[in-house]
């Protein structure tokens, strides 16, 4: 990962059933402990963008009161039509298990 304004991410991810998908994040904006701003969308082992997936728009917008931080999420799809595959592949199931490990962790975490 090269987390710079125009670096990226690439990871991969693996089903239940052991298949395999590739995705990367392009990132646009980086205002440390505000806001983050990136392109995603799937491609190949090889880092090459697939690009009638490419290009939702995730935007992260971090806020702190009273010793709470609230993180708010929004992403945006090009067509609707690659929302429904989204859905279709488990977008719903993988983002929940992700936040619900964020959960478990942060506790864990400490703060310098």
């Amino acid at each position: 990962m090269n987390f710079k304004v125009g670096g990226r991410r690439f990871y991969k991810m693996v089903s239940p059933e052991g298949q395999e998908h590739f995705s990367v994040q392009d990132y646009s904006s980086i205002s440390p402990k505000t806001n983050l701003k990136y392109l995603s969308g799937f491609s190949d082992k090889d880092e090459n963008i697939n690009p009638e997936f490419y290009g939702s728009e995730n935007n992260l917008d971090f806020s702190e009161a009273n010793g709470v931080t609230t993180v708010r999420i929004t992403i945006k799809y090009k067509t609707p039509a690659v929302l429904k595959m989204m859905i279709e592949k488990g977008f719903k199931e993988g983002f929940t298990m992700t936040l619900n490990n964020l959960e478990n962790l942060l506790p864990t975490l400490s703060v310098k």
